[in-house]
Parts: C-alpha cells; structure tokens; sequence
C-alpha cells in the first residue's frame, strides 16, 4: 500500500497495519466473492478502530478449472496458508491439462470502509491474466507465485521485483482503482 501511495504522489494519509490497532475479532471468510470478503474484512476493521480500513482479499481463478481455487486459494489443499500445498495439489490437478488449457488469473479486490452507512464505503477489482507453469520457478513472492506467469513475461510472478509486481499485479491494480477514493479521504 505505501509503495503504491508513494508512487501515485498521494500524501496526507498516515498508514496504520493490524499491528498498530488493538487486536479486534474478525468475521470468517465466508463470501462467495473476493468484494464480500474485502468488503467483510473492511468493515470489521472499522467497526473495532473507527479509522477508514482498507481490506484485502485475493486468489487464484483457473481456467481448467472453472474458476477454482477462487476465494478458496488459501486453503485449497484443505490447509489454511500452505503454500506449498496448495501449489502441489494445483499443480497435481493440472498435470495433463494442455498448455492453451492452462490459463488464470490472479484476482484481488479491495475494500474502503470510511464511514457506517453502506455508502461510506468502495469495493474495486484488480485482474492480472497469465498461465499456470508446471513446475515452480523463483522465491519471491508467496502463494502461487512461483507457478504463475503473467501474459506477455518469460518470468513468473515469483522471479519479479515488488516495484514489477506493483506496476502490474492484480493488487497493485485494485488499489490504483482505489486511489480516487483515498484522494478524497485527504
């Protein structure tokens, strides 16, 4: 967020992470959809501090797979946070899909909570489209990183800089939809 912040010349707003709030109870993931977790994480967040909150939830969408693992990328191999499992059992499922089969998109969407009233708050969504490898390349990153490769690069999501992620990725891209929303808030 502050890379973000920084390269879009937005100043006035002063950053605070989970770590700098009182520890406060959050709902369960339970929308079907990247806006209502975001949306959910948002307001629990403004609720517990009364500070506007911005949330987060991503994943993974696979063609060949209809879309899964979807808003349960995180626990697809039934573990919460696996990585490594997670990316085995994708891999595993993929493993005779053809390469024209193979395509995904990493999907972020971001929530703004400023207020208690449902419209005191903005849901945007941010897509970078690629494939999935079949084998895990580079160690940046996390999650699926290392299996992803965006479309037009010879790297994988995992093998770029946070400034290359930034600049393209699917949450970079939803918090530059957000900014409009955060300039107001100066």
């Amino acid at each position: 967020m502050r890379r973000v912040l920084d390269a879009a010349g937005l100043t006035g707003l002063t950053l605070r992470s989970l770590d700098d709030v009182p520890p406060f109870d959050e709902a369960p993931e339970t929308g079907a959809t990247f806006e209502e977790n975001a949306l959910a994480k948002a307001r629990d967040a403004f609720a517990a501090t009364g500070l506007p909150a911005v949330a987060d939830d991503s994943g993974l969408e696979v063609d060949a797979l209809n879309g899964m693992p979807g808003v349960l990328s995180a626990r697809w191999s039934g573990r919460h946070g696996d990585d490594p499992a997670n990316t085995a059992l994708l891999l595993g499922q993929l493993r005779d899909i053809p390469e024209e089969r193979r395509g995904a998109a990493f999907v972020s969407a971001c929530a703004l909570v400023y207020g208690p009233s449902e419209s005191q708050s903005d849901v945007v969504r941010g897509e970078w489209a690629g494939s999935i490898v079949h084998e895990p390349r580079g160690d940046g990153g996390f999650g699926y990183d290392p299996v992803f490769l965006p479309t037009g690069s010879d790297r994988t999501a995992a093998e770029l800089s946070p400034e290359e992620k930034d600049a393209s990725s699917h949450r970079g891209r939803a918090l530059a939809a957000l900014l409009p929303s955060l300039r107001a808030l100066v």
